[in-house]
């Protein structure tokens, strides 16, 4: 419906929406924009693209999980105008209040995003959020190492994995939300179960596999793979597909028991020093040009109507990217989980890193 009434609107009314919203001329410097992302997650060359355009100059600094982005943004520290939260986190930074209501359905390029991207579980209408990239987490592998040449669409030779496979080289996430998930989904176990038992079986299967990974590292996981440092990673889609440009033999798999549905969003902190500039970077950053060159760059797919024509070939053709429609059924998406469950989720992975 929000769609629709901007899509509806007079056209005094559009005029009145875009001018708020106008960048302004490359000759007119207009200050700083400070963002914090994961790492290897945004374009250089969009940067540049967006100085350019509006005499704006950006900076970024990264982080290596959505934990570590909070924290720092619950201190008060760092000065972001950008933020890059996934899944629940942005509901988190609602609630806690440090976010800043932006209210991005007014913005003339929000016309540009689908559904269901529109209207998130976690922030339906869209007041505080835009869309960034969305992907799956699951597993990849390289076939030209592993025996047989490949391997089943399953969580169990990864939780589970032989002798040979150890030797090959095996590598987790560092994320606590998605290696909690992947052992619950292949365990059969609901993903915010409250059951103390059912949390100490996924404990018991993560402490199991702990000794056949080389690490857990949510960082270099595109750089590991081709250099060959292990041939099995526990991987976002995006990363899987810029390995396989480089590493044809790589297969990305989306496992039967199940596999994370994720979205990244983009906010502006409740404590933004330039919170204008910022509306008007997210505003760019619907439009389907921008979006297709952050595509490009992360190998994920963003949520923006007329992208696909600025998009690489490769990223289409990719079935990490472009998932076959059968495998629809084995996406598992956002579920808000209760705060016993929570509890118990940070106890297994305080036990299990410890």
């Amino acid at each position: 419906m929000r769609s629709l009434r901007i899509l509806t609107a007079s056209a005094g009314a559009l005029a009145l929406a875009a001018a708020a919203f106008s960048l302004p001329s490359a000759a007119r410097a207009e200050g700083e924009l400070h963002l914090f992302n994961w790492s290897n997650y945004f374009p250089p060359k969009l940067m540049e693209k967006f100085e350019k355009e509006t005499g704006i100059k950006v900076t970024l600094d990264t982080y290596a999980s959505d934990e570590d982005m909070l924290a720092k943004i619950q201190a008060g520290g760092g000065g972001y105008d950008i933020v890059f939260p996934s899944g629940s986190t942005v509901t988190v930074l609602i609630d806690q209040g440090l976010a800043e209501k932006v209210d991005a359905y007014k913005m003339p390029n929000f016309k540009n995003v689908l559904a269901p991207h529109d209207a998130p579980t976690t922030d339906p209408k869209r007041e505080y959020s835009i869309p960034y990239m969305w992907g799956t987490t699951g597993v990849s592998y390289d076939s030209a190492k592993v025996p047989g040449g490949s391997l089943p669409e399953s969580w169990e030779w990864y939780f589970k994995p032989s002798e040979e496979l150890t030797k090959l080289g095996i590598a987790s996430l560092n994320d606590m939300r998605d290696v909690y998930y992947a052992a619950a989904y292949y365990l059969g176990i609901d993903k915010c179960t409250e059951d103390p038992k059912q949390a100490q079986q996924i404990l018991d299967v993560l402490l199991a596999q702990k000794p056949h990974l080389k690490l857990y590292s949510s960082e270099g996981t595109i750089d590991r793979m081709i250099a060959g440092e292990v041939a099995i990673h526990m991987q976002w889609n995006g990363a899987a597909h810029r390995v396989k440009k480089e590493r044809p033999s790589v297969v990305y798999v989306y496992p039967k028991e199940g596999t994370t549905f994720w979205s990244d969003s983009l906010m502006v902190p409740a404590n933004a020093p330039d919170k204008e500039n910022a509306k008007k970077f997210l505003n760019w950053m619907m439009d389907p040009e921008n979006a297709a060159i952050a595509s490009n760059y992360t190998g994920y797919m963003n949520a923006i109507k007329g992208s696909d024509k600025y998009l690489d070939e490769s990223l289409k053709a990719d079935p990490a990217v472009n998932m076959p429609p059968e495998y629809a059924e084995r996406l598992r998406g956002y579920k808000a989980c209760s705060e016993k469950a929570v509890e118990l989720r940070d106890r297994v992975w305080t036990r299990l890193k410890g």
